[in-house]
């Protein structure tokens, strides 16, 4: 199915740059049996489905490698902080633009048709989640001038982070144009082909409702959100149950499932716990590490991580001695969910906002709501004495409330992107390590370096972004972290 999506896609695509011909040569080569068009539907499915399963598959190969969840014990110059050379995974720009693309043909068709119009909105929402993804992993990107090749920029600029952010049909700008469209909708055609809300519209504006939450958040060490996100909590029209949240799940056999789950055996062990999972989930008494993870088979009953990083050909590495991912991602992958947006993050980001006084609201209460959501979303009994434990009790044993929220927020997070590495790039929370074989100087990047293939067809724009990152540097902050 999904390569049969990707063919008509393509022929869509080619289709708007074939030169225009004459004398009846395009009805003698029509066949009038192959479609030559796409319907919203299809294209509103592939985007959702398709990002969302690339998502997940790079959170478990390269984010959680960032993120310190997991350590690579070979062909992991990743994981060594070389992001230049991607490996297993580490790119995720070409799939972010073609989403982006395929999303704009959606936007294009649902303006051009009144009968297409249900698709705006979340077109819209998509645009902006697609996008917030893009800029926060990269900073500075082609947003405004990208995707017009039809119309002859074939060498976008990059915009600002800020701007993508806050100008007129920005990341902000476009949540609430997608949350106004689904609103204003008063037509009949059913939403079709929409994989996380099966066509619920108000599940839609919830989850554009979650996502301002975030990006007003994320953006909050540079401007004053403190008005914007009240108004968003005192509405109260944001993802706050399980049953609210933005994801689908996997199945266990093809075209649905998840990538890793049918990978060789011997690629998906070179993924383990690392040395950062291992001390927070045992310092905290975690149950949560039984999901994630599985215990040594050295010695049953224990887990044992590795610190990220390490130099394979000077260490004697034994699978045996460490704890490999958890079946969740494998044998019970079924379980597992592609995730967009959750209960538990929203609630981690209101909980922080509380906290900072940005909004209104109980930030103990909110932490705590957060927990039990991630919990039940990762199937995994809550102690009841968890909450009340020495080093999860909120603001309490010399606890920095902040620190608590984010560490919460980062296990809650586990295969969600690149998120854990780059809530971290902006809080500093949890306490990443410094790895074992450092490629960068001992350095933690804070961004993702832009590909090879930018240099080579985008050179001008490319040198002028290069030139304002210190010449491409993963040691350069992006906008929203810059001190």
């Amino acid at each position: 199915m999904k390569r049969k999506l990707y063919s008509i896609l393509l022929l869509t695509v080619l289709a708007g740059f074939l030169p225009s011909c004459k004398d009846g040569f395009e009805d003698i080569n029509t066949n009038p049996n192959a479609p030559v068009d796409v319907q919203p539907s299809l294209l509103l499915r592939k985007i959702t489905f398709d990002y969302g399963e690339q998502m997940a598959y790079e959170a478990f190969v390269a984010g959680n490698l960032l993120g310190q969840y997991f350590t690579a014990i070979d062909f992991n110059l990743f994981d060594r902080h070389s992001l230049s050379e991607p490996q297993y995974g580490g790119n995720p720009w070409p799939f972010m633009y073609s989403n982006l693309r395929d999303n704009e043909i959606l936007l294009q068709k649902s303006r051009a048709n009144v009968a297409f119009g249900v698709y705006e909105g979340p077109a819209l929402i998509m645009k902006a989640y697609i996008a917030a993804e893009l800029t926060d992993l990269y900073g500075d990107v082609p947003y405004s001038e990208a995707l017009q090749g039809k119309a002859g920029i074939v060498t976008p600029a990059y915009d600002s982070q800020e701007s993508i952010y806050m100008a007129p049909g920005g990341i902000l700008d476009n949540l609430d144009k997608g949350i106004a469209s689904i609103n204003n909708y008063k037509g009949t055609t059913a939403l079709d082909g929409d994989v996380l809300y099966s066509g619920n519209r108000s599940k839609w504006v919830k989850f554009a409702n979650s996502l301002k939450i975030k990006s007003l958040m994320r953006i909050s060490g540079k401007v004053d959100v403190k008005v914007a996100l009240q108004k968003v909590v005192s509405e109260g029209n944001f993802i706050k149950t399980n049953a609210d949240n933005a994801v689908y799940r996997f199945s266990l056999t093809q075209p649905n499932n998840f990538r890793m789950a049918t990978a060789r055996v011997g690629d998906f062990n070179l993924f383990i716990m690392s040395k950062t999972s291992e001390e927070l989930l045992t310092g905290l008494n975690d149950p949560r590490i039984a999901t994630y993870f599985r215990p040594t088979a050295a010695r049953p009953g224990t887990y044992k991580g590795l610190l990220n990083g390490p130099d394979a050909s000077k260490l004697s590495i034994s699978l045996a001695d460490y704890s490999l991912t958890g079946t969740i991602f494998r044998e019970n992958s079924d379980r597992l969910y592609a995730n967009y947006m959750t209960a538990a993050e929203t609630s981690f980001w209101l909980a922080e906002a509380a906290e900072r006084k940005l909004v209104s609201g109980s930030a103990k209460a909110l932490y705590e709501q957060g927990i039990t959501q991630s919990f039940e979303y990762w199937a995994t009994a809550l102690p009841a004495s968890y909450l009340t434990s020495s080093k999860v009790a909120y603001g309490q044993n010399g606890q920095d409330p902040i620190e608590q929220i984010l560490t919460q927020k980062w296990l809650s997070n586990i295969n969600n992107g690149y998120e854990g590495w780059t809530e971290y790039r902006r809080t500093g929370y949890p306490r990443l390590k410094t790895i074992s074989a450092s490629l960068n100087n001992g350095l933690i990047p804070v961004r993702m370096p832009y590909p090879g293939t930018e240099s080579a067809l985008n050179t001008v724009q490319y040198n002028k972004a290069a030139d304002k990152t210190q010449n491409n540097s993963i040691n350069f902050p992006v906008w929203w972290a810059s001190r």
